[in-house]
């Protein structure tokens, strides 16, 4: 597992979910700026968690693909029924 490119994706990949970025949110007194929610990624020695999820060791297949995914520049495919319409 490269963490150093990891590390670099998982950067370029924050940028484009709007890392930074304040979105319009409507309220009933108006709008207001937020800034959208974050997927929260801890990587460990032996293993990943994932939003707040289960402890994922690096041996799993669901952790090799997210890995993956993340390693070749892309969002982990995991989270597309959360995102269907992408970032």
């Amino acid at each position: 597992i490269d963490f150093d490119l990891i590390l670099e994706n998982i950067k370029y990949l924050n940028l484009l979910a709007g890392e930074g970025i304040s979105q319009i949110e409507h309220t009933l007194q108006g709008a207001r700026l937020r800034q959208p929610k974050p997927l929260p990624l801890t990587l460990y020695k032996n293993g990943i968690i994932m939003c707040n999820g289960a402890f994922r060791p690096y041996q799993d297949p669901s952790t090799q693909q997210c890995l993956q995914d993340i390693m070749d520049g892309y969002f982990p495919s995991e989270l597309q029924p959360c995102y269907p319409n992408g970032v």
